[in-house]
């Protein structure tokens, strides 16, 4: 079966990752340094395994565009969003024997290594993935 794990963000984390402070610090070269470093070893371990399907970053929020239509007429809005303060920052689809297994996988994502307030509120979330309409049925 495949699992989508889904790690959120919001624009003022990619700011502190960029070395901007905000409302939170800024990410020392260090942190960032880390967390790319347990990235690419979180990755090559599930592509070791055959467990790896797709994995993906996302651009900052501040690079998207929301669309959406209003009396039949599409309209466009311009990321980031003051009403939104978590947004999809990344997946991964892994592909293993159960739900409890892809479970396993995300809780790795704990280790990876960031300043104090943003490990504080870091969450993932996994979701099988329907392959068919069969599949949508509660």
């Amino acid at each position: 079966m495949k699992y989508m794990i889904l790690t959120y963000g919001s624009q003022q984390d990619y700011d502190g990752m960029a070395g901007k402070a905000t409302d939170k610090p800024a990410w020392s070269a260090e942190d960032f340094a880390a967390m790319g470093a347990f990235m690419e070893k979180f990755n090559k371990d599930l592509e070791e395994s055959g467990e790896l399907v797709e994995t993906r970053g996302l651009a900052a929020p501040v690079h998207t565009r929301r669309l959406g239509s209003k009396d039949g007429v599409p309209v466009v809005t311009d990321g980031p969003y003051a009403e939104t303060q978590e947004v999809l920052a990344g997946y991964w689809v892994v592909e293993c024997e159960s739900f409890d297994r892809a479970t396993e996988i995300a809780a790795r994502l704990e280790q990876c290594p960031a300043p104090d307030h943003v490990a504080a509120s870091a969450f993932a979330d996994i979701r099988p993935i329907a392959e068919s309409q069969a599949d949508l049925e509660l």
